[in-house]
């Protein structure tokens, strides 16, 4: 089954893409042998990380930056993170239905995932969701987050490129450095630039940032409802894009988020693995019930924990 459906990513075909995505997002046994058959055709793509603070206008700019990568001819792949419950799932985003008039073509393809809560997870599917786009075709593929918070530093951090949306004169560029985007920006956008003069933000950010491996963040002022700076935008991306390749710092890039992939997914699988085995042989049950009658201190339960774990590794 993974092999016909594969085979139909590859061609393109967007049912097909819908279903390898749900797979990929559901994790498991299933999504481990797509990703095995789709893995071989995929790095291709280059892929462009979307975040910032809520209100900036990221579904604005995702929206026109498909225009102007379309009027290029290039297909495009989105995946929009959505910060929905984690008891209901999650529905697209009101700000996000102008962009879904584009997936009706057939060079683009929109998907809307649930974050529920999961950063490990949700990183996991994302890397995974990358990789069936990049195999379907795509020539680029944005992820765009909502909001600052940890997740969207980790979702911006498995991609090729990130572009930072911020807004003039309203404190974003603080929060930006406290967050940690100035770390993890290639890219700053100053975005609804006609509201209020974009000059302090723009000083604010360009002199606190710090020129990594040659390349030093370009600061960047649109008005994306209007479409105006938005091929600046495209322009400086496909820059920064020539610059990776011609350094070899695509690839460095690369091995440094494959690495950090392999080692999370890794502690991931055992600490579920693990618990599940203490779970099943009552031991940790047992620790908790000592340490809830006073019977046994926290320090002490935990260290005998670690030396049941370190029992249990060595079985494994």
């Amino acid at each position: 089954m993974a092999r016909d459906l594969s085979s139909q990513v590859l061609q393109g075909d967007h049912r097909a893409v819908a279903k390898a995505i749900s797979i990929v997002e559901a994790g498991g046994e299933p999504s481990q042998r797509l990703i095995q058959e789709l893995y071989p055709h995929t790095g291709r793509a280059f892929s462009i990380g979307v975040t910032g603070p809520t209100g900036t206008g990221k579904s604005t700019l995702v929206d026109k930056a498909i225009e102007e990568y379309r009027k290029r001819d290039r297909s495009v792949g989105v995946l929009a993170i959505d910060p929905s419950s984690a008891f209901t799932g999650g529905a697209l985003l009101g700000d996000r239905v102008r962009m879904m008039d584009h997936s009706l073509e057939k060079k683009v393809y929109i998907r809307s995932m649930a974050s529920r809560g999961d950063l490990g997870g949700l990183a996991r599917a994302a890397r995974n969701t990358i990789r069936v786009l990049d195999a379907a075709g795509m020539d680029i593929i944005i992820v765009e987050t909502v909001g600052a918070g940890q997740t969207e530093v980790q979702i911006a951090t498995t991609v090729d490129a990130t572009v930072v949306v911020l807004m003039p004169q309203l404190g974003d560029e603080v929060q930006a450095f406290k967050a940690g985007f100035a770390e993890i920006g290639d890219l700053f956008v100053i975005n609804k630039s006609d509201l209020v003069n974009p000059a302090k933000t723009i000083y604010n950010i360009a002199s606190g940032l710090q020129e990594r491996d040659g390349w030093r963040p370009p600061v960047l002022k649109t008005v994306a409802a209007k479409g105006t700076g938005v091929p600046a935008v495209v322009d400086a991306l496909e820059k920064f894009r020539k610059h990776l390749e011609a350094g070899g710092l695509r690839e460095k890039r690369l091995r440094k988020r494959i690495e950090s992939e392999l080692l999370d997914a890794a502690f991931s699988d055992f600490y579920h693995q693990t618990v599940k085995r203490l779970r099943d042989q009552k031991e940790l049950d047992a620790l908790v019930g000592r340490v809830v009658k006073r019977e046994l201190d926290p320090e002490t339960a935990t260290s005998r924990l670690v030396g049941i774990i370190a029992k249990v590794g060595e079985k494994a």
